[in-house]
């Protein structure tokens, strides 16, 4: 199955330029859901994953799913003002802006072997966040698994330090 064709282009959205990459037509297939999944946790499989994080909102879906797939716990880092207890946070900027991220305080415990997923990998900005919000924590980060990876941008070279960076799909 090539699941690059299950992901559609969303021209000018959020905003004029930009070229959206709408996974909704992959997660309405059930094989190419369970493709991607796959694909996304093969290569840590026999790591000991303790825990599988995954940023909001569309690292989620893939994050607890890889998690299962993994046995794994999942950890979400979410949007400011949507975790109810004590928090650390990054800044991070967007191919189209900045943002702000958040974790909870106890959310990785020192030593525990964490894949940090996620959709899609442009600029590398909130992944990168993530990292150091994981290492913050004290996790030790396995590996980073995306679903999409635009190759176009620079985000792979961000993450280099972060160790091993797996992406399913890569659009050129």
């Amino acid at each position: 199955m090539d699941l690059a064709s299950l992901i559609r282009d969303v021209p000018d959205w959020p905003k004029p330029g930009i070229m959206f990459k709408d996974i909704t037509p992959l997660l309405a297939n059930p094989a190419g859901l369970a493709m991607a999944v796959e694909q996304m946790a093969n290569p840590f499989r026999g790591k000991n994953v303790d825990i599988v994080v995954g940023a909001e909102s569309r690292g989620f879906i893939f994050g607890t799913a890889v998690a299962q797939a993994l046995s794994a716990g999942f950890v979400p880092i979410r949007k400011p003002g949507k975790l109810p207890c004590a928090t650390l946070t990054a800044s991070y900027s967007l191919e189209y802006g900045t943002d702000k991220l958040q974790i909870h305080a106890d959310a990785i415990r020192k030593g525990q072997r964490v894949l940090m997923v996620d959709d899609l990998l442009a600029t590398g900005g909130t992944m990168d966040a993530c990292c150091q919000l994981v290492q913050q924590l004290g996790g030790e980060i396995v590996g980073i698994a995306l679903l999409l990876e635009l190759t176009f941008l620079p985000g792979r070279d961000k993450l280099k330090p972060y160790g091993q960076v797996h992406s399913v799909i890569k659009v050129n």
